[in-house]
């Protein structure tokens, strides 16, 4: 098995930016979701109730942030000001972060066509993931609650297979925005991993992902007119773990050292989980 993708989303619910290779700390992949938009209130946004976020394009560059919108003058958001701060909402976690400047933010006020903040993870925001799945104090930014998204291409395939077979159409992995995508042959086999190994960094597979309704939209244009994955979800991917309800697709995956990881390096097994994941058998009739 190979890594055979690696992606970063610098601003929470915006575009993907794929990397041929990534260093990994603590936190994960260096500059994933270290951005992130929220209401005047600090109330975390994401493509659940704003399609149009798909459509933000990313550049992060020495001395700017540059956001990027078909048909908008592009917005060059410089560094905050530290001292200019907000408490931040993500799911249950408060977060001091740094404010863009006021101008950034009326600009991407009027994109979006609602007020809004963009606000960043910088040196003196701290968040940690929930202890129970990750242990104590493994830091985390703006995920929705771990470090790492992993992905196999043989779940996917699986996935549209069983959409295929429905009539349903087909999805690509962008719909679940993975960090790290592995290639397999076997569907599902990351169930069963407690652990793997790239490049000498061991990750730990601490939780299933359950999936929302962001799956269910286009990647480039916010579109919900496109095939929907959840059906097949609901028919072979039901959690039937109270811990972890609804549809699962990808592991939340905690780092346990540092390093860099590259596209082609190979992934390998290091502890197992024998009885893989709990699962709804959907009755047949």
């Amino acid at each position: 098995m190979r890594v055979s993708d690696l992606f970063i989303y610098p601003l929470k619910s915006a575009r993907a930016i794929a990397l041929p290779a990534a260093d990994i700390d603590a936190y994960g992949l260096p500059g994933d979701r270290r951005a992130m938009i929220t209401d005047p209130q600090g109330h975390f946004i994401t493509q659940r109730e704003l399609p149009d976020l798909a459509r933000i394009e990313v550049r992060p560059e020495a001395g700017a942030f540059r956001l990027l919108m078909q048909g908008k003058p592009e917005i060059s958001v410089p560094p905050p000001r530290p001292e200019s701060r907000m408490d931040v909402s993500v799911w249950k976690s408060t977060v001091s972060a740094a404010v863009a400047d006021a101008g950034s933010n009326r600009q991407l006020s009027e994109w979006l066509g609602r007020e809004v903040r963009l606000v960043f993870f910088d040196g003196q925001a701290q968040r940690t993931a929930n202890a129970e799945w990750a242990g104590e104090g493994t830091p985390v930014s703006f995920t929705d609650g771990y470090q790492i998204l992993v992905t196999t291409t043989g779940s996917l395939q699986a996935l549209n297979d069983d959409l295929a077979a429905h009539g349903e159409g087909r999805v690509g992995m962008e719909r679940f925005r993975p960090n790290i995508v592995i290639d397999t042959d076997e569907a599902w086999p990351e169930d069963r991993w407690a652990a793997i190994e790239i490049a000498g960094i061991r990750f730990d597979l601490v939780k299933p992902c359950s999936r929302c309704i962001m799956t269910t939209q286009d990647q480039l244009t916010g579109s919900r007119e496109v095939a929907n994955p959840m059906p097949a979800m609901g028919r072979i991917r039901m959690s039937a773990d109270r811990r972890v309800p609804g549809p699962l697709f990808g592991w939340n995956v905690t780092p346990r050292g540092s390093g860099r990881i590259m596209i082609g390096d190979t992934v390998k097994i290091i502890a197992e989980r024998p009885e893989g994941w709990a699962l709804k058998v959907r009755a047949r009739g």
